[in-house]
């Protein structure tokens, strides 16, 4: 009977090891579980701080590209102005384009400072986490269209005198008569 008592007790022994072995390994499973989701919940909170630096600095280069962009349109378009009033003495319906370049101008310097101020209140929103983080992709993206309301304004901007639009019946007279003259 000894023989079956020391088998029981070793068994005893072996079985209380075994479930030692078991609970430290269970601790351990529960410290690694807390550890991973802490490693987790830093890299997620890492990778959002990167993209908000990323979306930060698009806007920033956007900001300073419209601005750098604005300030060499006035010159340009004061320069074109000069050339076509000098042109307006040959070809007096030039003043039209002239006042068409006046209000590209005029719209253009009006809608600069509340875009420059509306970038700024994105980047605000963005920094303190309150916007989307994404940015469409302009470079390898095809132009949006705009909004119906902004396009029509655009384009109501954007025609020009009726004598530097391109008829199509003024071409195909044109081609019909490479002499110049009208039929």
């Amino acid at each position: 009977m000894s023989g079956e008592n020391d088998l029981v007790g070793t068994l005893s022994r072996d079985l209380d090891r075994a479930r030692g072995k078991r609970d430290a390994l269970a601790s351990d499973v529960t410290t690694l579980t807390a550890q991973i989701a802490e490693i987790e919940a830093r890299l997620s909170e890492e990778r959002v701080r990167r993209e908000r630096n990323h979306v930060l600095g698009e806007i920033e280069a956007i900001k300073k590209r419209i601005a750098q962009t604005g300030k060499a349109f006035t010159p340009v378009i004061s320069e074109l102005c000069e050339a076509t009033e000098m042109a307006a003495a040959v070809v007096p319906e030039a003043r039209e384009f002239n006042n068409f370049l006046s209000s590209v101008a005029t719209e253009v310097e009006a809608v600069i400072d509340p875009l420059l101020r509306e970038l700024d209140r994105r980047a605000d929103a963005v920094r303190v986490g309150h916007a989307a983080l994404d940015l469409p992709r302009l470079a390898n993206e095809a132009p949006t269209e705009l909004p119906k309301d902004s396009n029509d304004r655009l384009l109501g901007l954007l025609r020009l005198p009726a004598w530097l639009s391109r008829n199509k019946e003024v071409g195909k007279e044109a081609a019909e008569n490479p002499d110049g003259t009208a039929a």
